[in-house]
């Protein structure tokens, strides 16, 4: 009987709906790695996954198999579903390449085939990169235009949700149990009452943060300087002016 070479499965998945997704998901990721690894020799004695985004440079699995006492032997190489699943960004792949060459641990994919080795390899796995980075950029660029079109519509275009609403089906509703606060810091500006005295005074009265703790001096300033979102308006980003939203105000009259 043949001997085979030990190896490690990456699967990486860029969200929870991924990870079951016919086409990119764990199962067809781990099926494709296997059939590669079966066809080549190789066992797979270990299985690393991460759900993140290709984006990401934060990848606790892989950085197991980078930084940490992964060895060769007895590990000769990490097989992956496509190249794009290690990254998109090229420098970041290149990186993560060299990082494992120096473990003598070979980074090989089911997709993308070339001779190791070959006079072409590394300029071919340039280029398979360099496409998968470009399409990550177009992608930004075109949830980043959606986003500012929605924005400028004065619809909820992501980010951090405001205090006072929460988010239902994409959109702005208003926070029944964080509403009170935010109509009281108001009433006690409108009182010409200083900040810090404003900051404690929800915590007299019982009141914590989404998080649990006290009001701080920045919370309540946070919700001051927010005035025209619970007025009704609406903006995405530093960039982008006041316009009129689409959601319920919170200060009224």
């Amino acid at each position: 009987m043949k001997d085979l070479k030990k190896a490690i499965g990456y699967i990486r998945v860029s969200t929870v709906q991924q990870a079951n997704d016919d086409k990119y998901g764990i199962d067809v990721q781990r099926k494709e790695i296997l059939s590669y690894a079966d066809q080549h020799d190789y066992s797979i004695v270990d299985w690393k996954i991460d759900e993140v985004s290709a984006a990401s440079d934060n990848r606790p699995a892989f950085d197991e198999i980078l930084y940490g006492d992964i060895t060769n032997p007895p590990f000769e190489a990490v097989i992956v579903f496509k190249n794009d699943r290690v990254a998109r960004d090229t420098k970041l792949y290149f990186y993560y390449l060299y990082t494992l060459e120096k473990k003598n641990i070979k980074l090989l994919s089911t997709k993308e085939d070339f001779v190791e080795g070959g006079e072409f390899a590394n300029i071919y796995r340039a280029l398979l990169q360099f496409v998968a980075e470009q399409e990550r950029k177009n992608i930004a660029l075109r949830t980043g235009k959606g986003r500012s079109m929605k924005a400028q519509c004065g619809g909820y275009a992501g980010g951090r949700c405001p205090y006072g609403y929460k988010i239902e089906h994409g959109q702005l509703i208003i926070n029944d149990e964080e509403k009170p606060i935010v109509e009281y810091v108001f009433k006690r500006l409108d009182e010409k009452i200083p900040m810090l005295t404003i900051a404690d005074e929800p915590n007299d009265l019982g009141y914590r943060t989404r998080k649990g703790t006290k009001f701080q001096n920045t919370s309540a300033r946070s919700i001051a300087n927010n005035k025209p979102l619970y007025q009704g308006m609406y903006k995405y980003g530093k960039e982008m002016n006041w316009v009129q939203g689409v959601h319920e105000p919170i200060l009224k009259g």
